[in-house]
């Protein structure tokens, strides 16, 4: 494992290239569920500057990323190669949830001008990176890349506003360890 400085050079090009990130999160103290997701989806993640990095949070049955953020801010952002030279960055940081329903998740929101959709995504999260490191990543597989599932996009599309608003208040509104999450 390397330590580096910042998100700059090949790290950061790395980092933009994969199409795939995982985020690791925990509650405050020994109880409680840490939890592991995969996020995807071109266009959904952005290297804002050598120490911040944001991406698009889509609607999901969980809540556990925004629960555990609004309790202690520690998250982990890391990212395998599963095509070319094994490598795995991690970044460690402390993170922000940034809500639909707050006054400045359009602004935010218009840090992804790539994203193929952002109808469905009910959050930004935004964080402060305070440290990179890469390995080597020898034991991840190789596995093809056949492309980003529409899957999610197509059921927000299928979804008004409102329809939105009634989903988070019935599956996003604590986490599974009944720590509060989206509210309103």
């Amino acid at each position: 494992m390397k330590l580096h400085d910042a998100i700059t050079g090949r790290l950061r090009d790395f980092v933009e290239a994969q199409p795939m990130f995982f985020v690791a999160t925990a509650p405050a103290g020994p109880g409680g569920h840490v939890n592991v997701s995969p996020k995807g989806m071109g266009g959904t993640f952005v290297v804002l500057d050598e120490h911040r990095v944001a991406y698009l949070d889509y609607h999901g049955s969980g809540a556990e990323t925004t629960a555990h953020l609004a309790e202690n801010g520690r998250i982990t952002i890391m990212f395998c190669a599963f095509q070319g030279p094994p490598n795995i960055v991690r970044l460690h940081g402390t993170g922000r949830v940034v809500p639909r329903t707050d006054d400045a998740f359009p602004a935010k929101l218009a840090l992804f001008p790539d994203a193929p959709d952002t109808h469905g995504a009910r959050a930004v999260v935004e964080i402060d990176v305070h440290r990179v490191s890469d390995s080597c990543g020898y034991s991840v597989p190789l596995m093809a890349y056949e492309g980003d599932r529409d899957t999610l996009l197509r059921w927000s599309g299928r979804r008004t506003d409102d329809d939105l608003a009634a989903y988070r208040a019935k599956k996003n509104t604590t986490s599974i360890d009944g720590l509060p999450a989206f509210r309103g």
